[in-house]
């Protein structure tokens, strides 16, 4: 296999640490980079090399925005990259949402290591998972999306940052923040800023 570059996400520094030593054996051609939250991914920080990375190992539960959401905003910055959920949150609702948010698919840890290698050499083959059992389900009808941004401002809003500050964070007018908090205030089918935080994490909408 010619050289890959593999981006995995996860905030558990020794399972990264371990499926990384898996991978780079098993994958003797592959460049694996780390991050432990999609901000240090997306911000290309501190393991990450510029390059584009050819997939991405996205776990669900994570600091901030979990990666079923995220799913959007690394979409944003490299959309032609396949990305795969690998975690432990293996329940059928989990993988039919992973797949209708855009992953190609979704990997158990429970899973071998023989299995993930072989999962993620299909993946980077370029023949997706997304198919078979997985594809044909419909998400769950009460789960919208939201947009990348009103991702990003909700993700920001529940760390308790004022709309000023989350306009500046973003490099957003405030007046646009409004209309972002606007919308995750209806979409969550709540009437403040403190029930949407609250309604986010129940719903598992950020960490």
């Amino acid at each position: 296999m010619t050289s890959s570059r593999i981006l995995l996400i996860d905030d558990h520094a020794m399972f990264r640490s371990g499926l990384r030593m898996v991978l780079n054996a098993s994958l003797q051609e592959a460049e694996v980079s780390e991050a432990g939250t999609l901000h240090e991914a997306i911000q290309g920080e501190p393991d990450m090399p510029d390059a584009t990375p050819d997939v991405i190992l996205l776990d669900i539960k994570l600091p901030g925005l979990n990666g079923v959401d995220g799913i959007a905003l690394l979409k944003r910055k490299w959309p032609q990259v396949p990305v795969v959920i690998l975690s432990s949150q293996d329940e059928p609702e989990t993988v039919r949402l992973s797949i209708a948010r855009g992953a190609v698919g979704f990997i158990s840890k429970a899973d071998t290591a023989d299995k993930i290698v072989a999962l993620l050499k299909q993946v980077l083959r370029g023949e997706h998972m997304a198919s078979a059992a997985h594809a044909n389900s419909e998400p769950p009808s009460e789960l919208q999306h939201l947009t990348p941004r009103q991702c990003e401002v909700l993700d920001l809003l529940c760390q308790g940052m004022s709309n000023k500050l989350i306009a500046r964070q973003l490099t957003l007018s405030e007046h646009t923040v409004r209309g972002h908090v606007q919308a995750i205030l209806q979409f969550l089918q709540v009437a403040s800023r403190s029930e949407a935080a609250f309604a986010a994490r129940r719903r598992g909408l950020v960490g």
